[in-house]
């Protein structure tokens, strides 16, 4: 079966920086902050204090009352999303053959508030008690379902769960099956809503996530001072079409998404092998499978988390790929703005990947202003860049030693 090429039609996104896809651009690109103060857990046995929180978010805006009691928050991101996304790319019920339309939407956790919510339900006043809709709001799979019932899409419907990967994997999984003819388009990215007490109180005693105060220095990746990252929440759906489903129909073009690239550390439960040597195999695959050489390549959206393992071995890792070519990318953190949105985070990323080659301007990491001397690589601090780009990538590496890589293309009209 011949190879088919595959673009980028659409884009939703509900993240720290805003509830829709072109304010996010616009804040991406202006290096807008997206952490604050954290608002919705505060107590005095949880010493972290900044997290990056949905701003002027209502369930009520998008959701009749009923539809909200029997969602959770990490559904309702989703399906906000995948709306904006199916509304960008003007896609009418006509336009597509739903058996040939999939769904792949990826979390880390799931619905975790609906899991502490129960259990105090439980406990309190009986386990006869729980709701009957527990476990479809705790269930991880259950975004891409609610999404594939939205839109009618009746193709392969699943979820990937590989920690801070899924975003990535989820896309990248996409695009092959649409590449290999299995699909002609397919909904796919992330979701994620873990601001809860339990979520914060796990990832804080794993001493994983940044103490500081000011949301300013609390997510600053490759800067010597960073602590650990910082919690964010949300969801990115990107879709993704056939060329000639997308020409067939008169579809806006974004990009052209060519390569995909995943491998395991098979190391440690949560710290990164720091050979950085699988996360570069991730790369080395993605470039191979986009027919692409290392310094084809302008631009690598990192995985940046501005924990001090993750950053130093990333960066070790671009430069095993790369050479002394990793010496000319431009390399950007757009975690430093929104937090770490977890399963959603690969996602994000990939639209602010396609928005940087669209634009042909690259986002800065903010927040880096005294760079780490083992972070030596060109990160764009402070300010974003306008820049010729053809081709970039995006990086996203989970707990687990989970790696993924995917490979964009600027889309010139003929």
């Amino acid at each position: 079966m011949d190879k088919r090429r595959v673009v980028v039609t659409g884009i939703g996104l509900v993240t720290p920086l805003g509830l829709d896809a072109e304010t996010n651009r616009k804040n991406i690109q202006s290096g807008t902050l997206g952490i604050g103060y954290m608002t919705r857990v505060q107590r005095d046995d949880i010493d972290i204090k900044v997290a990056g929180e949905l701003k002027d978010y209502n369930p009520a805006d998008y959701f009749d009352s009923k539809t909200i009691r029997r969602t959770d928050p990490v559904m309702q991101y989703g399906m906000i999303a995948a709306r904006e996304t199916l509304k960008n790319a003007r896609l009418s019920e006509g336009d597509f053959d739903p058996a040939m339309a999939g769904v792949i939407i990826a979390s880390g956790i799931g619905g975790l508030s609906t899991v502490e919510k129960e259990v105090e339900n439980a406990l309190n006043r009986g386990y006869n008690r729980v709701s009957p809709f527990f476990i479809p709001l705790t269930i991880a799979n259950t975004t891409a379902s609610s999404v594939a019932m939205e839109s009618g899409f009746k193709g392969l419907c699943t979820c990937i769960i590989t920690a801070c990967a899924a975003g990535t994997n989820a896309i990248g999984e996409a695009f092959h099956k649409i590449r290999d003819g299995y699909l002609d388009l397919a909904l796919t990215g992330g979701a994620e809503a873990t601001l809860t007490p339990m979520a914060f109180g796990g990832f804080a005693s794993m001493r994983a996530l940044s103490r500081s105060a000011d949301p300013a220095l609390a997510s600053i990746p490759f800067d010597r001072r960073r602590d650990g990252f910082v919690m964010g929440e949300g969801a990115g759906v990107l879709l993704l079409e056939s060329l000639e489903h997308a020409q067939k129909r008169g579809a806006a073009i974004l990009a052209e998404i060519i390569g995909y690239g995943a491998s395991c550390d098979a190391f440690h439960m949560t710290a990164p092998d720091p050979s950085g040597e699988q996360p570069a195999r991730s790369m080395s695959l993605c470039l191979e499978d986009a027919g692409i050489h290392p310094e084809d390549v302008q631009y690598i959206n990192a995985h940046g988390t501005s924990t001090p393992l993750n950053d130093v071995m990333e960066t070790q890792a671009i430069k095993n790929v790369f050479g002394e070519h990793a010496y000319k990318l431009l390399i950007s953190s757009t975690k430093s703005m929104t937090g770490h949105l977890l399963g959603a985070s690969g996602a994000l990323e990939a639209a602010a990947t396609i928005f940087a080659l669209r634009d042909q301007f690259v986002h800065p990491t903010i927040g880096l202003s005294e760079q780490d001397p083992d972070c030596d690589l060109d990160y764009v601090p402070g300010k974003g860049r306008h820049v010729d780009l053809t081709y970039a990538l995006s990086n996203s590496l989970g707990f687990g030693g989970h790696n993924a890589s995917i490979a964009f293309k600027v889309w010139k009209e003929a």
